[in-house]
């Protein structure tokens, strides 16, 4: 059952945010009426929502409880205050990234109207191979993570994107020595980006911070101080946070 109600939930994603009832099933992969009689369950306990065109949405049931996820309650507001700072002093898109399969799941993004317009978008997900964000991540991912990383066939999003494993791993290994990434191009045409890791209390990379523009190419080296600021911020919160929940109950005294 659980598998299921996971299809029907699963069925949705940015590109299909409302769906009817027989395209569910068709992207689920379950007979119309067991999707008929889930999505009526998923629909009274308010996980999904019906709409006035009789096409289904994801419900206020599930909205709240994602609020609940540490991406949200931890990460995505200790490093929310970094990355609104970061764009008022670098004036183009910030982005907050995690390591999610084979992709960099974009936890959050801070634009301006004047801002170069980038496909990323809050809960989206992007090649780790093609943007800043995932080859900052991809690099300190464990050896044999990469290893099989590479040997996976990688998407070529543009004319520019690296999708040879040598040449990756070669940038890849320079990532690590300077510590940020870059991109030219690789993603979208005209948009370049810049990012460095962010490390938890222990020392292990669990996000990266990313700047995308349209006049990064010329001398991104600019952006790498206020990048591992933020990451620097970022990374002290969580160690905070991470110390204090550890930190054991003063009793009062009688």
């Amino acid at each position: 059952m659980t598998s299921r109600v996971l299809a029907v939930l699963g069925a949705f994603d940015a590109a299909h945010p409302a769906l009817t009832l027989s395209d569910i099933a068709r992207r689920s992969g379950l007979p119309l009426a067991t999707t008929h009689r889930l999505v009526a369950e998923l629909v009274t306990g308010r996980a999904l929502a019906r709409a006035a065109d009789g096409r289904y949405t994801i419900g206020v049931r599930l909205w709240e409880a994602g609020l609940l996820s540490p991406l949200h309650t931890r990460l995505r507001e200790v490093a929310l205050p970094y990355l609104q700072e970061l764009y008022t002093t670098v004036r183009e898109n910030v982005h907050l990234a995690v390591w999610d399969g084979d992709e960099a799941l974009y936890v959050e993004k801070v634009t301006g109207h004047k801002s170069v317009p980038t496909i990323s978008r809050t809960g989206g997900r992007l090649p780790l191979h093609a943007t800043g964000v995932g080859k900052a991540l991809l690099a300190y991912a464990p050896p044999e993570v990469v290893a099989a990383h590479l040997r996976r066939p990688l998407r070529r999003c543009t004319a520019y994107t690296v999708t040879e494993p040598g040449r990756l791993a070669r940038e890849l290994a320079t990532v690590r020595e300077r510590g940020w990434a870059l991109t030219h191009e690789e993603m979208t045409l005209g948009s370049c980006s810049v990012a460095v890791p962010v490390r938890d209390a222990d020392g292990v990379v669990v996000a990266a911070i990313g700047v995308v523009g349209h006049s990064l190419g010329a001398n991104p080296q600019r952006l790498v101080p206020a990048l591992r600021a933020a990451a620097d911020g970022v990374a002290a919160r969580l160690a905070e946070a991470a110390q204090s929940s550890i930190r054991p109950v003063q009793r009062r005294s009688a």
